[in-house]
């Protein structure tokens, strides 16, 4: 069973989607299929990973290639970005974005081919991509990159550090950086500690041969939880679109949901 999107976070997209403006050389003056039909087909296919092609009309959500265009038009417009930067802003009215600690972590998983994807080093070499994460104390996800499976987390440390966003909601000036961030052994490196001493933002970067994963997961167990409510879409299990943005959008509206939860319930569910 699909589990429920928010009305919420229909209504934050509604306000985001551009206005549909009929092509002058002629064509249909409204579109065949409504925005929110369209949407709802989007979230179909997120939820259950079937391919567009497959997507049931009997749904009413229109036809598979016509929800993965509206994606595509969506995504080359920012709506993505600005549907999860909306869900943040959100979420921080309410205060409940915990800075005080980060984390960060880079999960591996399959991708038959197409940008960003490289051989496997976990996996006999096949083709993957890894997802790039960085969330708050409580698992809210405030960054989602995406390389190629070859590329060492460490690599993508600062990318996704300064792709923090800079949070509204509340008074006084956006919220940018945490007061500490938490990750694994990948990233033990001296530039990595550097990076961060010269933002002001407490290291607890895990050190090779002292200290133990146990003490450690006290507090990173949230970032692989992350994961984990990624890894629950099923179009993003196995990435199957090629170009890189396509699969971003996806990301992104995935990483919007999840920021819906907290939002609906206080914790998610």
């Amino acid at each position: 069973a699909r589990r429920r999107v928010s009305k919420e976070l229909w209504q934050k997209l509604q306000s985001l989607i551009p206005e549909f403006i009929p092509s002058s050389k002629g064509g249909p003056r409204t579109r065949a299929v409504s925005d929110e039909d369209a949407f709802q087909g989007i979230l179909y296919v997120l939820q259950t990973g079937i391919p567009w092609e497959d997507l049931p009309q009997s749904l009413g959500h229109g036809s598979g290639m016509t929800c993965w265009r509206r994606l595509r038009q969506w995504q080359a417009a920012g709506v993505w970005q600005r549907l999860h930067m909306a869900m943040l802003e959100h979420l921080r009215q309410d205060d409940q974005i915990d800075w005080a600690r980060a984390s960060i972590d880079g999960s591996q998983f399959q991708a038959p081919g197409g940008q960003e994807t490289g051989a496997n080093p976990t996996d006999r070499g096949k083709l993957g991509c890894k997802r790039h994460i960085v969330v708050d104390a409580r698992g809210i996800p405030l960054v989602v990159l995406v390389s190629a499976a070859n590329r060492h987390d460490s690599m993508w440390f600062e990318k996704c550090l300064d792709a923090l966003p800079a949070v509204k909601g509340l008074k006084g000036r956006p919220r940018r950086r945490p007061a500490k961030l938490h990750a694994d052994k990948g990233y033990d490196y001296k530039r990595c500690r550097d990076y961060l001493k010269r933002r002001g933002i407490t290291s607890r970067i895990a050190r090779k041969g002292i200290e133990s994963s146990k003490r450690l997961g006290k507090h990173r167990w949230v970032v692989e939880r992350t994961h984990g409510w990624f890894a629950g879409f099923g179009k993003l299990r196995i990435r199957f679109e090629r170009q890189l943005q396509t699969h971003q959008a996806l990301l992104l509206l995935a990483a919007a949901i999840i920021c819906s939860r907290f939002f609906v319930n206080g914790r998610v569910s």
